[in-house]
């Protein structure tokens, strides 16, 4: 898919719609030497922290993206058209230990503009990070004690803050159209 890039101050996402109904796939590891993988995610944030522009993301310890995560510096976030729910679904759903999912899913791979890991030639958006911070969630911490909720096997989040280095996508997420 052809995107330009987007300048910081004129990207201009839907973020409710990116996170919650859209989905990303987060991408971490070299594309370069073939180690890298990717995971579907629908929980996060963008904004401003510590005078950075950053992305924040969150990976349960069980899947195997966490690795990745944890043994590269970069990653990236890649959104998608409607259209290529059903891949997304299935990306979040399958280990990429087990089996080469993202070959299965149909989806390209492709060089990222700036960080070693790669995006996909299918994104209608793709932000290219560079990992600043992360934390592991703990259940003393909730405030709202209805998010432990969100796990019953205890299997707290670890978040990850990216500093955002560079952003392409189509059109619509662009102040400049």
């Amino acid at each position: 898919m052809k995107r330009s890039e987007i300048k910081f101050d004129d990207f201009k996402p839907e973020i409710f719609n990116l996170w919650g109904k859209q989905w990303m796939l987060l991408t971490s590891g070299e594309m370069e030497h073939d180690s890298f993988n990717t995971m579907t995610v629908g929980w996060g944030s963008i904004g401003i922290m510590w005078n950075k522009p950053f992305v924040q993301v969150v990976v349960r310890p069980t899947r195997y993206t966490r690795e990745f995560m944890e043994r590269y510096e970069t990653f990236t976030l890649s959104a998608f058209s409607e259209d290529y729910k059903k891949e997304l679904s299935y990306l979040g759903s399958v280990s990429g230990k087990d089996v080469n999912k993202i070959e299965k899913s149909g989806l390209k791979v492709e060089p990222s503009k700036l960080v070693k890991c790669p995006c996909f030639n299918e994104a209608e958006l793709v932000i290219e990070c560079k990992k600043i911070y992360s934390s592991r969630f703990t259940a003393n911490e909730f405030i709202d004690q209805s998010i432990k909720n969100n796990y019953p096997k205890e299997d707290y989040h670890l978040v990850y803050f990216g500093q955002v280095l560079c952003i392409s996508g189509i059109e619509k997420y662009s102040k400049k159209q």
